[in-house]
């Protein structure tokens, strides 16, 4: 289920999860980011079983600079994760994707799949930098959104211990979701329960996974029956 990959251009081996069996359907999965990453992992993994259940093939590989990867986050982009997610599909043969939430802005447009609760980096941005703000004012230090929003664009910026440099910073800024009619959006709402990315402590819900991979399924029998 573990192994390892060379992205073309890397310097080292990527770490992938991979439910793997040469089924007809490959789903390529491209996680949330940066604290939403670490709230659902393990509910990312969850749907990747129960489509493993439904004879469904999935590979989710670490963007460089998360999780195991060596590579140094600071120097990530928006361009340069959404080169290694089309590397990605190309080396794993996938034949769908599903993007979760920020992973939306690297999906290759040339794939059909899903996007489930896809998140705008500016919307994200924002967030980190006021969860930032409210950390400083309970320290007793006094910091504004318009001020680490300068310096981010400068130098860079740490947000909730993730060091972003400052292109990527720019690029949360500037980049919206895409909205790919071969790529439909997945509501919270379609899969039931708030989302698990509003919880404080990273969680888990296998009904919300089990229901996610469901949906997934008949999406994908209906395409092969050529049925909308």
């Amino acid at each position: 289920m573990l192994r390892t990959w060379m992205p073309p251009g890397g310097l080292q081996d990527e770490l992938v999860i991979a439910f793997e069996k040469d089924r007809a359907s490959r789903i390529l999965v491209l996680p949330a980011w940066y604290d939403e990453a670490n709230k659902l992992r393990r509910f990312t993994v969850q749907v990747m079983r129960h489509l493993d259940n439904l004879g469904i093939d999935s590979f989710l590989p670490d963007l460089p600079g998360c999780n195991e990867s060596l590579a140094p986050l600071q120097t990530q982009t928006i361009a340069g994760w959404r080169s290694f997610a089309r590397s990605a599909a190309k080396q794993f043969s996938a034949t769908h994707v599903l993007a979760i939430r920020a992973g939306a802005l690297v999906s290759p447009p040339d794939l059909p799949g899903w996007r489930y609760a896809p998140q705008t980096g500016a919307k994200m941005l924002r967030a980190m930098i006021r969860a930032r703000t409210l950390a400083a004012q309970e320290a007793g230090r006094k910091e504004t959104a318009q001020g680490l929003m300068e310096q981010g664009l400068r130098e860079g910026l740490t947000l909730a211990g993730w060091p972003l440099g400052a292109s990527m910073v720019e690029e949360l800024a500037n980049t919206p979701s895409p909205k790919l009619d071969a790529q439909p959006e997945i509501a919270q709402s379609e899969v039931g329960g708030p989302g698990l990315w509003l919880r404080a402590q990273p969680s888990e819900d296998t009904d919300q996974a089990n229901k996610l991979a469901a949906l997934i399924s008949r999406s994908l029998d209906a395409s092969m029956n050529g049925r909308p």
